[in-house]
């Protein structure tokens, strides 16, 4: 690491590419055989004069004084000792003569709030597990890989006894060991960036290089990650490029002048977060963004970002839907930039408009995503569950419309921590009706999601059955496994998910049309929905049933591609699962009448407030393919269980 910046790096940094930002500005502690010293270098393109304060010098910054590099606002200064551990901030002397004491915008490492001190903190060191997952992921077809995300704000998923925060370390061995049990794949981490204000949940931040101090040291950060890879699941870190704080310590106002955000009040005022908006435009503010994106992919391994208020980047804040140019040319830059030094990584946008090709390639025109969040199929879904069961024939379109733009994008369907807090209620609270109606709803609507086109993500507390929302301050309601019906329902998510894991039509073309064909689509006066789901193998499919009503059906016939027999492979009615009973428990004989304009066709039981998924049996010599037998072998633990899970997995 060189003492001086180069100028070619100064070049880069101020045209916009210094992607690795964090390598020159913010506090390094430097070795070599001759000397130790700690180097500190700062971007404050206003300031009169700039010093170093510190628990090492009194807080005063007499004879600490930065040196001007050049004349567009880079500062370094060389303190002859190794100061790690010690606390600093930036005495800044603006243009107007003022000062104030600034946290490192590039600070590594920050003290636990309400404190606000950096820290000067070397991250090198971790021994790293995980180079056959980094390996493996680089290679991944994403979008053909079942993907089941886990959303989590640390600071509220557990406590420890006295309620104090559970770390890293202590992170790891209980979440990981939960998300594990349950099969989802990945775990959306709240924004980890440093933040002062815990009921910000991290979405106003200060320290973007820093993560947060609340659970533990950048370390142990590093050491749950590794741990999450050596478990098979992948992290996805929220993150927030649009906007930022503005406690007086971070990066509103830095250096006296506007250097972080837009210079207009209009453009720069976030007027319902309370935030600053930053200057997507200003090349120096891209690279210190993009450089934030790869430093946590590269010093912490993480697996990608769900990148939040994308809407607020595409426009102008405070307007009537402009465009903005800036945010635009950020987006696709930050995108190219994360693809090009760290393939497979997950770039998911949290996206409320309906702006074209977010996850296509900047190359043809989109934005460079790998995923969109389905905001409009979650909202139309939510309103649709809402809705009392028999008013729901006159919402038909609140189902079907989504499959219009299905394919339009890569999705991730989000049931997000947005949607169970102020007021919103939980998800379970939203189903109407009695108690049974609630938990049959919610397994119905969890089950639709997850035969529905797109990745999927749900809040933590989802698969207990929250009654009450999301109390940041609190917990989960833990307690609620104590009762038969939320246990059953956890029951019910966990084999949800594995049945999605083993089937391939279940997530293999969630991009693309092929993946999806309607059975029936116009039955609204019963509010029952069939359609079909596709591998990439012709003869590979399922077949899913849904009613949205309380109404019990039995010999209800639905066209079906072809002659085969079918067996049920879950039904959210299942007694097991705190249902009524009403399943299809035998296999399901094809008869050669025509029906939904198919020449075949079936008669089942549908269940009130069911979803039943349907997969065609493969007979095949040597294995037990018969309902029957499959009970016995459940029924007596020897051969033939084994037999039918060896063919669960070859016929998915």
């Amino acid at each position: 690491m060189v003492s001086h910046p180069t100028e070619y790096q100064l070049h880069l940094f101020h045209e916009g590419s210094l992607f690795k930002s964090h390598e020159l500005f913010g506090a390094h502690v430097i070795k070599s055989d001759f000397e130790t010293y700690t180097r500190f270098c700062v971007w404050a393109p206003a300031a009169k004069s700039v010093k170093l304060a510190g628990d090492f010098n009194g807080w005063n910054g007499d004879g600490y004084e930065f040196e001007r590099v050049n004349g567009e606002g880079v500062w370094i200064l060389h303190v002859k000792e190794d100061l790690t551990g010690s606390l600093y901030k930036y005495e800044i002397t603006g243009p107007t003569g003022e000062k104030k004491l600034k946290a490192d915008p590039f600070a590594f490492y920050s003290e636990v709030r309400p404190n606000t001190a950096s820290i000067v903190y070397p991250l090198e060191g971790y021994q790293w597990n995980d180079r056959q997952w980094l390996r493996k992921r680089e290679k991944k077809q994403t979008l053909q890989e079942p993907t089941a995300i886990y959303e989590v704000h640390l600071g509220s998923w557990k406590l420890s006894e006295d309620g104090s925060l559970l770390n890293y370390k202590e992170l790891a061995d209980e979440l990981i060991p939960y998300v594990l049990s349950h099969g989802y794949t990945h775990i959306e981490v709240l924004p980890l960036t440093e933040h002062p204000l815990d009921i910000s949940w991290g979405y106003q931040g200060t320290g973007y290089f820093s993560a947060t101090s609340r659970f533990g040291t950048p370390q142990e950060f590093m050491y749950f990650v590794d741990k999450c890879h050596e478990n098979g699941i992948g992290v996805i870190l929220d993150w927030v490029p649009g906007h930022f704080c503005k406690d007086a310590h971070g990066l509103y106002c830095f250096d006296g002048s506007y250097a972080f955000e837009y210079q207009n009040t209009k453009d720069r005022e976030n007027f319902v977060w309370g935030t600053a908006n930053f200057d997507l435009g200003k090349k120096e503010v891209q690279s210190f963004l993009i450089s934030s994106a790869l430093y946590w992919l590269e010093k912490f391994h993480i697996d990608g970002f769900r990148v939040d208020a994308v809407a607020n980047i595409i426009y102008w804040p405070n307007s009537d839907l402009e465009v903005n140019p800036y945010g635009i040319e950020f987006l696709k830059k930050l995108n190219t930039a994360v693809a090009k030094n760290y393939p497979g990584a997950l770039m998911i946008a949290e996206d409320s408009t309906d702006w074209p090709k977010v996850t296509e390639s900047p190359e043809h025109g989109g934005l460079g995503f790998t995923y969109k969040w389905n905001m409009g199929w979650m909202n139309d879904m939510l309103k649709y569950m809402e809705t009392p069961p028999y008013d729901r024939k006159h919402h038909h379109n609140k189902v079907t419309f989504s499959f219009l733009y299905a394919f339009s994008e890569a999705f991730v369907l989000p049931f997000s921590h947005d949607e169970v807090v102020h007021g919103k209620k939980s998800l379970l609270d939203k189903m109407p009706g009695d108690y049974w109606q609630k938990f049959a709803q919610l397994r119905l609507l969890l089950g639709y999601m997850t035969s529905h086109p797109g990745k999927k993500l749900t809040f933590m507390g989802t698969e207990l059955g929250q009654f009450a929302e999301w109390k940041d301050k609190e917990q989960l309601d833990w307690h609620l496994l104590d009762y038969e019906m939320h246990e059953r329902l956890n029951h019910f998510v966990k084999e949800l998910i594995k049945i999605y894991k083993r089937s391939k039509p279940l997530y293999e073309l969630d991009r693309v049309y092929e993946g999806f064909e309607w059975i029936d689509a116009d039955n609204h006066q019963q509010s029952i929905f069939s359609f079909i789901r596709k591998g990439k193998k012709a003869d590979d499919y399922v077949v899913i049933v849904c009613n949205f009503t309380p109404e019990t059906y039995s010999g209800y016939r639905i066209g079906v591609p072809g002659p085969e027999t079918y067996r049920e492979i879950l039904n959210s009615d299942s007694t097991s699962f705190g249902g009524s009973g009403v399943i299809n428990s035998k296999t399901i004989k094809t008869d050669k009448i025509g029906f939904h304009g198919r020449p075949y066709s079936i008669e089942m039981n549908i269940s009130p407030f069911g979803i039943s998924i349907l997969r065609p049996v493969r007979k095949r010599k040597g294995k037990v393919t018969d309902a029957k037998e499959k009970n016995r072998g459940n029924a007596s633990g020897r051969g033939p269980r084994k037999q039918i899970e060896l063919l669960d997995e070859e016929s998915s």
